[in-house]
C-alpha cells in the first residue's frame, strides 16, 4: 500500500513507537485485505497533485471529500478492550498516515459512531454536525447549539473590558455570551464551575459529549458548561480566544466563585492566549486542564494542508515552531509558560494530528515561570506497559483513564493534578475513564472525522495566516 507522496520530509519527525508500549495486536483483516487501498491511492494523487501545482484549491478539497466518503465499516467492536486493540493495529499497520487515511481506517474498523459520509451530509449552516444531537446522551436539543440563551446579566460589566489591562473584543457581546451551553441543571455556584472548551473543526458539545459531559454529571466537584463557538474553531485563533476569555469572566461572575477550564487541542492555545491578553481571567481560574495541546504548534500541519492548498485559519496558525506568527507571539515574554495552574496530559508517539509529543520536548509541555503550579503528564511514561499507557490517539487522550483521574484531582485540590495524589496502579489498569464504555469511546473517536469533515467544508480558508492583532503590541499599562 503507497503512503502519501507529502510524507517523506517528515518521516523523522519522532513518529517511531516509544520504548514502554502494550505490544500491538495483529493487525485487523480490513487494514491488510486492501479495503484502503483506493482511498489512500486517491489521497496520495490529491497531495502529490497540490505539491507540485496540478491540483488547487476547492477541486482538491472536493476530491479529499469524494475519497474518504467511499469508505464505510466492515466490523463492529463488540467491548472497548477489543476496540482499543483495534486502534494500536491501525497505528501499527501505517503510522506515517495523515489524518484523512487515519479517520477513513477508523470508519473501516467501526470505531467511529458514524461514517465521514453522514458527517459531511449532516453539517448545517452553523457549521454544527447533528449526526449526534440524538445520541446516547439525556441532553436537551440545543446541547450543540450557537445561539443559546443566557439571559442572566454579570454581577459587574464584563465586556466590552471587565479590567484594566485586558485585550479589546472584536465579537460584540450577544454573539460571545451565545456560545456558552449552560445545561439545565447548572447551579449557579452550589457547585465549581467548569468550562469545556473544544478543539478544531468541533463544537464543545462535539469534543465533550462522548467524554467529559457525561463524566462531570452529577459530580459534587464539578458542574460544566461548554462552548460552541460559531466557525468550530476553523477562524482566526484570535477570535477563538475571545469565546473563553468571555466565558471565563461571565460564568465566574454568574456563578459568583472561580470556574476551572478543560480544553482539547487547539481549545488550550486559545485559552493560554486568552490568559496571556485578558489578564483578569486569570484571576477568575482556579486550574486549567490540557488535554493532548499544541502550545508549540504541531509538525503534522503540512499532512492537512499542504502548502500553496488554502486552508483554514486556525490550522494555518497551528503550524510548529518558527512557521506560524500566532504560536511565536504566544509563547513570547513567557507565553511557554502556564498562567495558572495547569495539568497537561499527552499522548506521545501516537497522536497523528499533534507532534512533537515526546518528554520535555512535547509541544504539550508547559514551563513553569511564574511558579503557578504545572505538572506536565505524558501516558507512556506515567502508566508505561499498562492499558492506559498504551495506544492513546489526539482525540482518545479525551477518555482516557489517566486523563480523568488526574482531571478529577485537580478540580478538587484546585491545583494542577499530580500522580502522587491518584490510585495510580489501579488507574493505570483502567482502559477507559470509569463509568464510561464502547459507546462513549465511539462518540469521542467521531470527534476526529467531525473536524476533518468541518476543514473539508469550512469557506473560513486562505493561504496565509491572519495578521496579529494591535493590542499584541499596544497594551493598556496597568496591572489587574
Amino acid at each position: 500500500m503507497r503512503s502519501l507522496a507529502i510524507l517523506a520530509p517528515l518521516c523523522g519527525l519522532g513518529l517511531a513507537a516509544p520504548a514502554a508500549e502494550i505490544t500491538p495486536t495483529p493487525v485487523p483483516t480490513n487494514v491488510n485485505n486492501g479495503l484502503l487501498g483506493g482511498v489512500v491511492s486517491d489521497l496520495s494523487n490529491v497531495l502529490a497533485g497540490v505539491g507540485n501545482g496540478d491540483i488547487a484549491g476547492q477541486d482538491a478539497w472536493s476530491s479529499i471529500s469524494s475519497a474518504v466518503q467511499t469508505v464505510t465499516a466492515t466490523t463492529t467492536p463488540v467491548a472497548a478492550a477489543s476496540a482499543i486493540e483495534s486502534l494500536a493495529s491501525i497505528y501499527s499497520a501505517r503510522p506515517s498516515a495523515n489524518a484523512f487515511e487515519y479517520a477513513a481506517s477508523l470508519v473501516a474498523e467501526g470505531l467511529t459512531s458514524s461514517d465521514m459520509s453522514s458527517v459531511l451530509g449532516s453539517i448545517d449552516g452553523n457549521g454544527t454536525a447533528d449526526v449526534n444531537k440524538r445520541g446516547l446522551l439525556d441532553l436537551d436539543l440545543t446541547a450543540n447549539s450557537m445561539n443559546n440563551k443566557n439571559p442572566r446579566n454579570p454581577s459587574r460589566s464584563v465586556y466590552p473590558q471587565k479590567a484594566c489591562g485586558d485585550a479589546p473584543y472584536t465579537v460584540d457581546e450577544a454573539t460571545l455570551r451565545a456560545a456558552i451551553h449552560i445545561p439545565s441543571g447548572f447551579t449557579y455556584g452550589a457547585k465549581p464551575p467548569v468550562i469545556l472548551m473544544p478543539g478544531t473543526g468541533n463544537t464543545g458539545f462535539e469534543t465533550f459529549q462522548g467524554n467529559f459531559i457525561p463524566a462531570l454529571k452529577g459530580q459534587s466537584y464539578a458542574d460544566a458548561v461548554w462552548l460552541n463557538v460559531p466557525g468550530s474553531l476553523l477562524d482566526d485563533s484570535q477570535t477563538n480566544s475571545e469565546f473563553i476569555a468571555y466565558a471565563i469572566n461571565y460564568i465566574s461572575s454568574i456563578a459568583s466563585r472561580n470556574v476551572s477550564v478543560i480544553a482539547w487541542s487547539q481549545g488550550n492555545i486559545n485559552t493560554q492566549w486568552a490568559f496571556k491578553y485578558w489578564p483578569s481571567a486569570r484571576r477568575v481560574t482556579t486550574t486549567h486542564i490540557a488535554i493532548s495541546p499544541d502550545y508549540a504548534g504541531t509538525t503534522m500541519v503540512p499532512l492537512i494542508c499542504p502548502e500553496g492548498l488554502p486552508c483554514p485559519l486556525s490550522v494555518l496558525q497551528q503550524r510548529y515552531l518558527g512557521a506560524s506568527n500566532f504560536i511565536t507571539t504566544l509563547r513570547s515574554e513567557n507565553g511557554d509558560s502556564a498562567y495558572v495552574p495547569t495539568t497537561t496530559l499527552y499522548s506521545s508517539n501516537f497522536d497523528l494530528i499533534v507532534q512533537p509529543q515526546q518528554g520535555t520536548g512535547a509541544s504539550a509541555f508547559l514551563l513553569d515561570a511564574r511558579n503557578v503550579g504545572v505538572t506536565n503528564n505524558e501516558v507512556q511514561t506515567i502508566c508505561a506497559g499498562t492499558v492506559a499507557g498504551g495506544f492513546w490517539t489526539h482525540e482518545s487522550m479525551l477518555i482516557n483513564s489517566l486523563t480523568f483521574a488526574l482531571a478529577k484531582d485537580a478540580l478538587i485540590n484546585g491545583g494542577p493534578g499530580r500522580v502522587s495524589r491518584i490510585a495510580l496502579k489501579t488507574v493505570c489498569n483502567q482502559p477507559l475513564t470509569p463509568g464510561l464504555g464502547l459507546a462513549e469511546l465511539l462518540l469521542t473517536e467521531n470527534s476526529l472525522l467531525i473536524g476533518l469533515a468541518k476543514i473539508i467544508t469550512t469557506p473560513l480558508k486562505a493561504t496565509t495566516e491572519p495578521a496579529t492583532r494591535a493590542y499584541v503590541n499596544v497594551m493598556p499599562a496597568c496591572d489587574v
